[in-house]
């Protein structure tokens, strides 16, 4: 598995849409639902002291880390698991510590995680967290299952009822 890292508000708005944490029973239904998940998966979670916030600083650090399973475990415990202040200047630069990585490095990453994030989304990543697999993409974290299925057997995708389903026409749509 390759990470990488994107900046979703890009992603939103290169599809022109709003994030779940910018639609106020949208932003209660997804916190409840992580926090849910992640105590039934036994996973130490707890959203940061504000949210959402603003993620550049640890998105370019993953790169600058070399995007490691254990820079990006590192990072996302640092925000998901402790809870606490996630834009905190003194926090964040013990993470760079920790990591080995200069602040100054950071300035480097504009490019990386802008060429990162277009790219997704030409790949047709809409989401995060999204998993591109031969071409086709598996977005949320519900859809690991989806995506074992297809690593399993990729006829769960690739078969007439799915193509259909790509081909299917809009009868009705909203007025923008």
């Amino acid at each position: 598995m390759t990470y990488k890292p994107v900046l979703f508000a890009g992603l939103l708005e290169h599809w022109g849409q709003k994030g779940p944490a910018e639609v106020p029973v949208k932003r209660r239904w997804t916190y409840r639902w992580c926090t849910w998940w992640a105590q039934e998966l036994g996973i130490p979670f707890r959203f940061p002291a504000a949210h959402p916030f603003n993620p550049l600083q640890h998105l370019r650090l993953a790169l600058a880390a070399g995007c490691t399973p254990e820079a990006v475990h590192k990072i996302f415990n640092d925000i998901w698991r402790d809870g606490g202040d996630a834009n905190g200047r003194e926090k964040f630069s013990q993470l760079c510590s920790d990591l080995g990585v200069p602040m100054e490095k950071l300035s480097e990453m504009k490019d990386p995680l802008r060429r990162n994030t277009e790219e997704a989304a030409a790949r047709g990543v809409f989401g995060v967290p999204s998993f591109v697999v031969d071409g086709e993409v598996f977005w949320g974290a519900d859809s690991i299952e989806f995506l074992k299925a297809f690593l399993a057997d990729p006829a769960v995708v690739r078969n007439e009822e799915m193509r259909r389903l790509d081909a299917l026409p809009v009868a009705a749509a909203r007025k923008s």
